[in-house]
């Protein structure tokens, strides 16, 4: 298996978006094309199930 050491970037589209997919050692984070602010995801929120609560709080904090 090849580490993951630095940032992995990739491009995808969802319907007719275009978003850019960061993979990383910490997590991941998805962003519309262009864009700075996105949702991010740790790893370490993933493997301990609190995956719906950090999303669930980064959504609340965009929102403002």
């Amino acid at each position: 298996m090849t580490p993951l050491d630095k940032p992995l970037k990739r491009e995808l589209a969802i319907g007719e978006t275009t978003y850019t997919l960061t993979i990383d050692p910490d997590g991941m984070k998805l962003t519309e094309k262009g864009r700075r602010r996105g949702v991010e995801l740790l790893w370490k929120d993933l493997v301990s199930g609190d995956v719906a609560l950090a999303t669930a709080l980064q959504a609340s904090l965009a929102a403002d």
